[in-house]
């Protein structure tokens, strides 16, 4: 009971001392109001989920929760009013959970593995992704009626997979030994990384053909220019930061977390600055990746900061892509068709994966686990989902948002279908179709004795 009052009396003084300095701010129908509210039930919402606990699966992905929140907020009648977000706060707080997430994939690349995989990684990470953006987008475009470029946008948007997914439920298997033989969880967790990376540079070099004005020729120089330079960048920026908070520094993990969180961000929202928006995302991947193999043994320390800042980024973005969405303006027919163009892109990308798996060594049932892993989309969905939609607001014209509304809610479809799905079948065909290694040295002495028994009878 005390240390509720102690609770209360601090969110009371925190609230009066931010209403002393903001005024209407921070009342019902003010803008940090709408961000606090949001963000206390989005995590509620992702707590409800993640409670949903069948026996022998996978917890549910909490970012289902938080997603619907968001939705839930926006549609109910007098509520909706009261939670008012500015766009451009919406967006500004999008683009930092987007830089945490690139962070947490550079991050979380296993160079060894990767050596080790490589034919295999390159494959699973390029072809789906790039079949899967190009069925969308041919599909959208005489299903929906976008024109190619958005077509091939939404394409992106919707081909990238999941890390938030699949990342945990593969340290889930993985702890428990299955597939760990073959370095299956290794391989879709690095692969994962790299699918984002693609679907983010296609869709960044696409959107940039949208929005701009100069002739194709220019448009595809600029997207090039965009990866090289943020490729660039980001090795001046991971070299410095493997050199900079020197080992003998104290409180060096907080330090180097500060540094590479603070460069990712700036990252994100320099190349933004600039017009060249493509460049920040690829920079902070680049430059993870860099700190992570300059601080070696070292990262672990600051992955886990850096995963506590995605706990405080993850609710606000998932509620916020929830919160764009008003069912009242959407038609059954863009729900309809947008179903419809996701589920052609899943059974192209299905068979895409399984076929692309063929030659890495793997037997029938670790290709169909593959590929039934292959299919959660939810982190970078709502990364850069709305973006597009945010870029046609800038530029205000009304098509143009349109087009944005409908990549929006397609991928917003996308997470509310694939995610549940993706977690479920992850979480059952892992333990049925995957071969389980017991612990190293169980299997080794026990064919060590084995050999003994046979010895022994000899004598």
């Amino acid at each position: 009971g005390v240390l509720l009052g102690i609770w209360a009396c601090l969110f009371a003084l925190l609230f009066g001392v931010v209403w002393s300095i903001t005024g209407s701010e921070c009342l019902p129908g003010g803008n940090l109001f709408g961000i606090v509210i949001l963000f206390i039930c989005a995590v509620l919402g992702g707590k409800l989920v993640g409670m949903i606990q069948f026996p022998t699966l996978p917890p549910f992905p909490p970012l289902l929760g938080m997603l619907i929140a968001g939705l839930v907020l926006r549609n109910v009648p007098y509520v909706t009013d009261a939670v008012y977000i500015d766009t451009e706060w919406s967006a500004a707080l999008r683009n930092i959970a987007l830089a945490i997430i690139l962070t947490r994939a550079g991050l979380g690349l296993d160079p060894s593995a990767l050596s080790r995989l490589k034919a295999v990684c390159v494959r699973v990470a390029i072809g789906p992704c790039m079949v899967e953006a190009c069925v969308v987008a041919v599909v959208s475009h005489f299903l929906l009626g976008l024109p190619w470029v958005w077509g091939f946008i939404l394409g992106f948007v919707l081909a990238a997979v999941s890390p938030a997914v699949v990342v945990p439920s593969m340290l889930l298997l993985q702890k428990e030994g299955y597939g760990v033989e073959k370095g299956i969880p290794t391989l879709l967790m690095a692969a994962g990384s790299f699918d984002d990376i693609l679907a983010i540079t296609g869709f960044s070099t696409c959107l940039g053909v949208a929005f701009s004005t100069g002739s194709t020729w220019m448009n595809i120089l600029k997207g090039l220019l965009e990866v090289v330079g943020g490729m660039v960048a980001g090795l001046i920026l991971g070299l410095f930061i493997c050199c900079f908070p020197s080992k003998d520094q104290e409180d060096l993990v907080l330090r180097r977390t500060i540094m590479l969180l603070g460069l990712s961000i700036f990252s994100v929202f320099f190349s933004h600055v600039i017009g060249f928006a493509g460049a920040g995302g690829l920079s902070t991947l680049v430059l993870a990746f860099l700190a992570a193999l300059g601080w070696k043994a070292d990262k672990a320390p600051v992955a886990a900061m850096v995963g506590r800042s995605w706990d405080v980024f993850q609710p606000l973005l998932f509620g916020l892509i929830g919160s764009e969405i008003t069912i009242a303006t959407l038609s059954p027919s863009t729900v309809g068709l947008g179903l419809a163009c996701i589920s052609i892109g899943l059974v192209i990308r299905l068979l895409v994966t399984f076929l692309l798996v063929h030659f890495g060594g793997f037997n029938l049932k670790e290709k169909l686990f593959i590929s039934v892993a292959w299919l959660p989309k939810a982190t970078v969905q709502a990364a850069i989902g709305s973006k597009a939609l945010d870029m046609a607001r800038e530029e205000g014209d009304e098509q143009l948002i349109k087009f944005g509304l409908d990549v929006l809610t397609l991928a917003v479809l996308a997470i509310l279908t694939t995610a549940p799905i993706g977690a479920l079948g992850i979480g059952l065909a892992g333990p049925r179709l995957l071969k389980r290694q017991v612990k190293g040295q169980h299997a080794h002495t026990h064919t060590h004795t084995h050999i003994h028994m046979q010895t022994d009878r000899r004598v």
